[in-house]
């Protein structure tokens, strides 16, 4: 669980850099899914030490996903939002409301039931069939960003949160599905190019929605997109339980915590850009 809290921390703090670069990079228009952008992007530095730190976490996040069930790890990623909401706080001159300071002890109150509550990861392996499915799905994610750009703007924002979200569940579950780093069994495992593919597809659509105007909707729907699908193949297929008699406690602990980064969607949304100061009047 502290890699996973430690890996909240590199992802929320990476996001709002992140944000700060794509917005100081993108066009004044534009929709959909933008290749171009991602590589002006990184050329920013405040992208590439995000692009670190989103590094570290992935490496966190592996360990936690070795030792803990998908629902916990799951929910701690959705609690990265709170870390952005202070670090904007900070970096960005945000001022928090009562409102989303709730929300951040929401999420923290949320992640301690679901550290009490959560039992180990489980013990099946998974089949080829869900190996191959998160490789599909996976390919999906890239269809949704390339047909999200003829959608109206809430729409689209839905869109690429929901797809960017898939996509970071599909690497979620995948990192379960590497059973062994060996060779040459390992590039015969879909499951490596779904987590390849899906995280790199993920990174283009959140990339996208952040430089996008307005994407307190997309953040939203990325929050979702992590957490309940991957959580429910996590129990259905891979045999993630909590402690015993516990099974309360985890609903509610997840269901809080995954609240309260819905009530701190905002905080996924780039800053505005500044309006270009009027003219002076010459001097007379």
């Amino acid at each position: 669980m502290i890699c996973a809290l430690a890996s909240a921390v590199c992802y929320g703090t990476a996001s709002v850099l992140q944000a700060m670069a794509a917005r100081s990079t993108a066009p004044g228009s534009g929709s959909g899914v933008d290749a171009a952008l991602l590589m002006r992007a990184v050329r920013q530095w405040r992208y590439l030490l995000g692009l670190g730190l989103d590094g570290a976490g992935f490496l966190l996040q592996i360990v936690a996903l070795r030792a803990l069930p998908i629902y916990a790890v799951g929910a701690a990623l959705a609690a990265s939002l709170a870390v952005t909401a202070v670090v904007a706080a900070r970096l960005m001159r945000i001022r928090l409301k009562r409102a989303e300071w709730a929300a951040v002890a929401a999420v923290c109150l949320g992640l301690a039931l679901l550290g009490l509550a959560s039992g180990p990861e489980g013990d099946r392996e998974g089949s080829d069939a869900l190996r191959w499915s998160m490789l599909g799905a996976a390919a999906g994610v890239l269809a949704v960003g390339a047909l999200a750009g003829r959608l109206p703007d809430k729409p689209r924002a839905l869109v690429l949160g929901l797809g960017s979200g898939i996509g970071f569940g599909v690497v979620e579950v995948s990192v379960r599905l590497i059973d062994s780093l060996a060779l040459p069994g390992l590039f015969a495992n879909p499951a490596l190019y779904a987590l390849l593919l899906g995280g790199g597809a993920a990174f283009l659509l959140l990339t996208s929605a952040l430089a996008r105007g307005s994407v307190t909707t997309a953040t939203a729907g990325m929050v979702i997109g992590e957490t309940v699908g991957p959580a429910l193949i996590g129990v259905v297929w891979l045999g993630d339980r909590t402690r015993e008699g516990l099974a309360p406690l985890a609903v509610a602990g997840f269901t809080v915590a995954v609240a309260g980064a819905l009530a701190l969607a905002r905080f996924g949304e780039p800053p505005a850009r500044p309006e270009p100061a009027p003219n002076a009047a010459p001097a007379g």
